[in-house]
């Protein structure tokens, strides 16, 4: 590790931290009728048909990341209670990528293109990534020549704030830094965010 920078673990206590950081005071449980925590109030689509690119349920784009709210959410094979349990779930804050809807279930996918059938309240609007690269830099500004302010690990989940076209701010671990795009799963490529 370079001397005067910290490293950002994908272990316990750092993703604990991380986690906690990421969380924040003050969640409040949806209504029936809101879209995932954090998302605009769309539009339900009228009867149920909606344009090309937009879910049928809340009028938003699909596909779409979100994150998990819980430490443990259960994915089904099919949209309903009744449908067995393929996978649970067990980081909160995970990204998810909502790839469907239909009715209060979205269908969802990790980064290795696992997934299924969950409850929308289990899922957050608040935008999170994963880091998929060893030895990951957070960076003080967007670009590799800007100073080195830490190390995360492969593995850990940091809140996404501002994007360029190949760089994203993150906080993750008490650290605040710009990594490039490539090294993060939970964004599109073309992504820019303010």
């Amino acid at each position: 590790m370079t001397p005067g920078h910290r490293h950002i673990r994908a272990g316990a206590p750092a993703l604990a931290l991380a986690l906690a950081l990421i969380a924040g005071p003050g969640l409040l449980p949806l209504p029936l009728y809101a879209q995932e925590e954090g998302e605009e109030m769309a539009e339900p689509a009228p009867d149920g048909v909606a344009e090309p690119g937009k879910g049928p349920v809340t009028n938003l784009p699909l596909p779409r990341y979100v994150s998990l709210k819980t430490s443990d959410g259960n994915v089904r094979r099919g949209p309903s209670l009744e449908h067995r349990i393929d996978w649970v779930f067990r980081h909160r804050d995970m990204p998810l990528r909502v790839t469907a809807e239909f009715e209060h279930w979205r269908r969802v996918e990790d980064n290795e293109g696992q997934g299924g059938w969950i409850y929308y309240t289990l899922l957050s609007g608040v935008r999170t990534v994963l880091v998929t690269e060893p030895d990951t830099a957070l960076h003080a500004g967007p670009g590799e020549k800007t100073a080195v302010l830490a190390k995360a690990s492969e593995g850990v989940i940091g809140k996404l704030g501002p994007c360029t076209l190949d760089w994203c701010e993150i906080s993750a671990g008490g650290e605040t830094g710009w990594v490039a795009k490539a090294r993060l799963w939970g964004v599109e490529a073309d992504e820019v965010r303010e």
